[in-house]
């Protein structure tokens, strides 16, 4: 049967009102993660989770799939039915990792943002050997000597080895890049000296600032972090340089606007409640909040930023 354009319409309209007029959710909420349990964003998918079960009467049910940088569960979430029935909590990795890898679905249209519920920065810290006591004199320290430092990240493409490859390339500096699989395995080597420069996570190195173990130079974020009040920002040296590392909550494209609508209310909800908020800061993070399409926008600009940074460095994916 050929249907007219204007039919066309009128029956998608329908089936959109008829799947709309249950009530959501009427079944138990996958939520993909594409990470291991324990890291930052399980954490916060976790409690979201529970906030969103508590609103809503009904199960969201935390799926771990790690690997390839989060591009397996990534996959996953975007090839699923766009029913409101598969929801992806993911970071700002989900940018970076859509960069470096190109997959064959358009990462910004095959997505639809829910919610952005947290940020956090990253934080530039060298071991106490590095003869540097500032972000101007670390710049300064490799200018003079191309390639005699090295840093390490948490994976190649991973958002802090773009993060780094950003500073390096803004300032036409050079340092070795020495990749490791987690943060931890990063943070082991970099208290070691072997890879004694990190653009590391905030909650893993700020106890190693305080004990004397690391030496923080920088925030990444436009104004200085509540929890280090004295660290000036990276972009005090470097203007324009600032990288945020976001949380939040994502669809398929497809999914009723109805059911992002809602779900976008009830995060925005939590948020405001001081067990969340709280969560939140023992996380290192401030909350955010905002509307689908600020999220959106969030998105798309660190993606085009990140797509400039793997060509400009000639980054390939391992």
């Amino acid at each position: 049967m050929n249907l007219s354009s204007g039919a066309w319409a009128a029956v998608m309209a329908l089936a959109s009102y008829a799947a709309c007029a249950q009530p959501y959710p009427a079944k138990p909420v996958r939520v993909v993660v594409p990470f291991a349990p324990g890291g930052g964003t399980d954490i916060s998918a976790r409690q979201f989770a529970q906030k969103l079960s508590e609103t809503f009467k009904q199960q969201f049910v935390i799926d771990n799939r790690g690997g390839a940088g989060g591009m397996i569960g990534i996959e996953m979430a975007v090839k699923a039915p766009p029913d409101g029935y598969t929801l992806m909590m993911m970071s700002g990795s989900y940018s970076a990792s859509s960069a470096l890898h190109k997959p064959a679905w358009d990462p910004i249209k095959a997505i639809l943002p829910v919610c952005e519920f947290g940020a956090t920065p990253f934080v530039l810290v060298v071991h106490p050997s590095v003869k540097a006591n500032n972000a101007k004199e670390l710049i300064a320290l490799a200018a003079s000597k191309p390639n005699a430092l090295t840093y390490a990240s948490t994976g190649t493409g991973g958002i802090t080895h773009l993060a780094t490859e950003l500073m390096l390339h803004m300032t036409k500096t050079q340092m070795v890049h020495v990749p490791y699989k987690s943060t931890g395995a990063a943070l082991t080597d970099v208290l070691a000296g072997q890879a004694p420069v990190l653009m590391g996570s905030l909650l893993p190195v700020t106890p190693h600032i305080h004990s004397g173990k690391l030496r923080g130079l920088a925030v990444t974020t436009a104004k200085r972090w509540y929890s280090l009040p004295d660290m000036p920002t990276l972009s005090d040296t470097i203007p324009g340089y600032v990288v945020e590392l976001w949380h939040g909550t994502m669809a398929p494209a497809g999914t009723p606007l109805s059911i992002v609508n809602a779900l976008n209310a009830a995060i925005n909800r939590a948020m405001e409640t001081p067990e969340m908020k709280k969560n939140l800061e023992q996380q290192g993070m401030i909350p955010t909040g905002g509307t689908p399409a600020r999220f959106g926008e969030r998105i798309a600009a660190d993606y085009h930023n990140w797509l400039k940074v793997v060509q400009s460095a000639k980054i390939k994916a391992d």
